[in-house]
């Protein structure tokens, strides 16, 4: 769910995964190579793509949570997430995974914690960005706002940033990368799953 900087998370912070500190290592070697392969160290540029498409290879036969390898259509939001993507400088790809995650593309969707629409915005969100969290059009651009805001936080890190987007930037700024938060853990690897799918 997207709340901003110590809004506070629905995150458990009693729950550490039992993998720990281990999570993502079995990644870096791809993202060593993305990066060695973009001859750069920062920013999201190509290095996106040529890190995600990596894991790909690693993810692709992975199940979804609703064990089907097909990923979820997105159908109906298509253009507009193209539109919104190109807008806010993002990968259409990692936004889909995002909503697809938040949501499951339902705009009528509602968290516990009291979280709406289509990219899961908390109402003091909605108001900082300055949208309608019920309208799906102005969630999945507040929604792409705030993520594009946490990418440029962290340097084009998409892990952190995403795991930003679901625990909040005090968390993972705590912590210094992904929380030790099972939620959090499992919400990083889903949005790894999904945007594999997508591109």
């Amino acid at each position: 769910m997207a709340a901003l900087p110590d809004a506070g998370g629905s995150s458990d912070p009693s729950s550490p995964l039992s993998q720990g500190d281990s999570f993502g290592a079995d990644l870096l070697p791809f993202v060593i190579q993305a990066l060695s392969a973009s001859g750069s160290s920062t920013g999201a540029g190509p290095v996106l793509p040529m890190l995600f498409g990596a894991i790909s290879e690693t993810v692709a036969s992975a199940p979804v949570a609703n064990g089907s390898p097909a990923p979820p259509s997105t159908g109906r939001w298509d253009a507009l997430i193209q539109d919104v993507a190109a807008r806010r400088g993002l990968d259409p790809a990692l936004l889909r995974a995002v909503m697809m995650a938040e949501s499951g593309g339902n705009p009528a969707a509602r968290s516990p914690a009291g979280a709406l629409g289509l990219m899961q915005l908390m109402p003091s969100t909605a108001r900082a960005l300055g949208v309608d969290p019920l309208d799906p059009a102005q969630n999945l651009d507040g929604g792409a706002q705030y993520l594009r805001s946490l990418l440029d936080r962290y340097g084009g890190d998409v892990l952190k940033a995403t795991a930003a987007y679901n625990a909040g930037p005090g968390a993972v700024d705590r912590y210094g990368g992904i929380p030790p938060y099972q939620e959090t853990q499992a919400y990083v690897r889903r949005i790894q799953q999904l945007y594999a799918r997508y591109v």
